[in-house]
């Protein structure tokens, strides 16, 4: 059985950082695109980041508009596991945080694309 499972999520002060993981089991994250997604309240879902599988100077990641320059998306392959390190927080970015995976390579901006999502973390920026 497979699952993704998010942590890290918490409450923060805008302007602060947070780092969110995931973890896989039942599934090889290394020859996967993986993601994040956010849901925030009254809000559509919408993507936040993704990383293809590939690492080191092939490795290749897309961000929203929104998040560029402030989230960075990782991924260690050997630990099965992929992060979002958020820093300069704003309370729009108070969500709760999916990760997210394809068994496709590389990443793509469409919920439709995953195959496999967490259950989410609750991200809460404070102003």
């Amino acid at each position: 059985q497979v699952h993704l499972r998010e942590s890290g999520g918490g409450l923060v002060q805008a302007g602060g950082s947070l780092r969110i993981s995931c973890g896989a089991s039942g599934l090889t994250l290394s020859s996967r695109a993986m993601g994040w997604f956010r849901q925030g309240p009254g809000k559509d879902r919408e993507f936040v980041a993704g990383i293809n599988c590939r690492a080191g100077t092939t490795a290749y990641a897309d961000y929203a508009d929104s998040v560029k320059g402030r989230f960075t998306i990782s991924r260690d392959n050997a630990k099965n596991t992929v992060a979002l390190q958020m820093n300069s927080l704003e309370p729009e970015d108070t969500a709760v945080y999916y990760c997210v995976s394809s068994f496709r390579c590389d990443p793509y901006r469409s919920q439709g694309y995953y195959d496999y999502w967490g259950q989410g973390t609750q991200v809460t920026v404070s102003s």
